[in-house]
């Protein structure tokens, strides 16, 4: 098999996964449950993995494409979350839902959003470049915007080290590690071969990660009231199609091409529902609805990311191709 092969039908593996998971977990619950300490060390190891493709050691090309950055950081911090809450409190009444759709949409992809950029024609490059600075903001920003649209009501019932702790060990060690290694890289030969074994790797971690999700989590899907979740993945439904129109509108305004559009587009619609989910699973019992959000959207973000293939480059976004 070559790396293309396994890019190619990287969408039917983790499709794969998750079907795998969710059997195996839904017949034997009581051992899924355990696999729950093993989705943070598989997300390290994804993200570890991710990292060692953007090139951290070149950060400022990402500010080579002023239009583009602007777009990106006034889209994904500005305006969608904006388009966010409003879609929760029109839609949600309960603060725990809210909370829960806050969490998992107010951060910006930074996996998923390189893979579908290149299978929607997009520019994969600039997308590469643009990572890094997505990864910081969404650090920075993310317990900002929680703390503003919960009034700061809810900052009683949650421990602030949950954040700290998830920072430290699925953002700035995997990042960290990640730079070592492209330095590596860069000076000596063991290094580059290195870092071109782990280029192997994301797909696979992707895999292994949406396996232990759909395992671990299934049994706790299933068990809660639907009437709620239903409104949930109309948010997210709502969440995509909506994006989809803002990226077009700000791309034009910005004048971007139509590659570069389709980069936007992508961005504004994947969300990095994996990297929150440890927050979501430190939380108190009480809270456990706000996991299965956090389950629930990379379902419907998978769903939606195929319909994207087909609406964004064909319809929403047509022209030549990059």
């Amino acid at each position: 098999m070559t790396k293309l092969t396994l890019e190619r039908y990287q969408i039917w593996l983790y499709l794969l996964a998750l079907a795998v998971g969710a059997g195996w977990g839904w017949h034997n619950p009581q051992a899924a449950r355990g696999l729950e300490a093993g989705i943070a060390i598989a997300l390290s190891l994804l993200l570890y993995t991710t990292f060692c493709q953007v090139p951290l050691t070149h950060l400022r090309q990402a500010f080579g494409h002023r239009r583009f950055m602007a777009a990106l950081v006034v889209g994904n911090f500005a305006l969608v979350p904006l388009v966010v809450w409003v879609l929760a409190t029109l839609l949600l009444s309960d603060p725990k839902l809210q909370f829960g759709v806050f969490l998992v949409l107010l951060v910006p992809c930074t996996d998923w959003f390189l893979t579908f950029t290149y299978l929607g024609r997009g520019n994969l490059p600039l997308a590469i470049a643009a990572t890094p600075l997505l990864l910081l903001l969404q650090s920075l920003l993310l317990p900002l915007y929680l703390w503003l649209f919960t009034n700061g009501q809810l900052a009683a019932d949650i421990d602030p080290a949950i954040f700290v702790d998830a920072l430290v060990g699925l953002i700035l060690l995997p990042l960290g590690a990640a730079l070592i290694t492209e330095k590596w890289a860069d000076s000596d030969r063991k290094g580059e071969a290195w870092l071109k074994f782990i280029a192997w790797l994301p797909i696979p971690s992707l895999s292994l990660v949406l396996l232990l999700i759909s395992a671990s989590q299934v049994n706790a899907l299933l068990g809660q009231p639907l009437a709620p979740l239903g409104r949930v993945i109309l948010i997210f439904g709502a969440f995509l199609v909506i994006n989809g129109y803002l990226a077009r509108w700000l791309g034009q305004r910005l004048g971007l091409d139509t590659a570069t559009k389709r980069t936007l587009a992508f961005s504004l619609g994947t969300r990095n529902s994996f990297v929150v989910l440890p927050f979501a699973l430190a939380l108190p019992e009480t809270w456990s609805v706000v996991v299965t959000i956090v389950v629930l959207q990379p379902l419907v973000e998978l769903t939606g990311m195929l319909a994207y293939l087909w609406w964004i480059p064909q319809h929403l976004l047509p022209g030549a191709d990059p």
